[in-house]
């Protein structure tokens, strides 16, 4: 199971970005995490649509349109 989800969708300047920092530290600290494009799925794309990229954590709603990594990190070793 991921630890951390990143909802986005192609094409986003900000999902590509927020991609790269939580590729990153997931690698650092050995967590799985997984992508969903918003797109293909209404009910995401009305509920993110204007906040992508959204990471969640333990799947709570961490982060929204930019990924600090430090922040990020410390989410995942508290």
């Amino acid at each position: 199971m991921s630890r951390v989800t990143l909802y986005g969708k192609p094409g986003c300047h900000l999902c590509d970005d927020a991609r790269k920092i939580v590729r990153a530290v997931c690698a650092e600290l050995g967590v799985e995490w997984t992508e969903v494009d918003i797109t293909r799925d209404d009910r995401l794309f009305t509920e993110y649509g204007e906040q992508i990229p959204v990471t969640f954590v333990d799947g709570k709603q961490h982060d929204f349109w930019r990924v600090d990594p430090a922040r990020l990190r410390k989410a995942l070793t508290a």
